[in-house]
């Protein structure tokens, strides 16, 4: 073999060399956009399974909306008779009726909160009704609370007739409790 033919299978050997270590980074490259790539389509995947657990634990509230809301009632009606206090006459659903007139009464006649306290002091039925009431009540609002937090539904319940409900029953359950303690 002469220096020449040397020379040019060395460069071939050279060309091929650099060629595969050229081919080589351009795999590794491309491997590494294939995991960044895997790496952000894991966390959607995991951002949408985050998303449909949220719904499908709103869309389960919602499913069981009129049995939660039968269970509030029936610990409302006994707790308003108590206060003779009426539902609002409109064409909503009984619970809300309900609470609504329970806080329109309020909102007329603050004396209320102190007939409420007086009931709880001295009927356990009523103690009872408005333990289990705020029990629930309050559940419900943790769970939609965790489930869609910065929801539109959450919200709604929070700021609504059943959060200001919850507020007034606690209010009057913890002056009960304080009154029972001092004595």
């Amino acid at each position: 073999m002469t220096n020449t033919a040397l020379f040019i299978f060395f460069g071939i050997l050279m060309a091929i060399g650099v060629t595969g270590i050229i081919m080589i980074i351009g795999i590794n490259h491309r491997v590494a956009m294939l995991e960044k790539s895997a790496g952000v389509q894991q966390s959607l995947i995991v951002k949408i399974q985050s998303i449909l657990k949220s719904k499908s634990a709103t869309n389960a509230v919602a499913e069981h909306a009129e049995m939660i809301y039968q269970d509030l009632l029936q610990n409302l009606i006994p707790i308003l008779a108590a206060l003779d206090i009426m539902p609002r006459n409109t064409s909503e659903h009984p619970l809300w009726r309900t609470l609504g007139g329970l806080i329109d009464e309020y909102a007329k006649n603050p004396f209320v909160m102190e007939k409420l306290r007086r009931a709880i002091k001295l009927d356990n039925e009523v103690k009872r009704n408005v333990y289990n009431y705020m029990n629930r009540a309050d559940n419900l609002l943790k769970h939609l609370a965790e489930s869609e937090p910065d929801g539109i539904l959450t919200k709604t319940f929070i700021n609504g007739l059943l959060g200001q409900s919850l507020t007034f029953f606690t209010q009057a359950y913890q002056l009960a409790n304080t009154d029972n303690e001092d004595k």
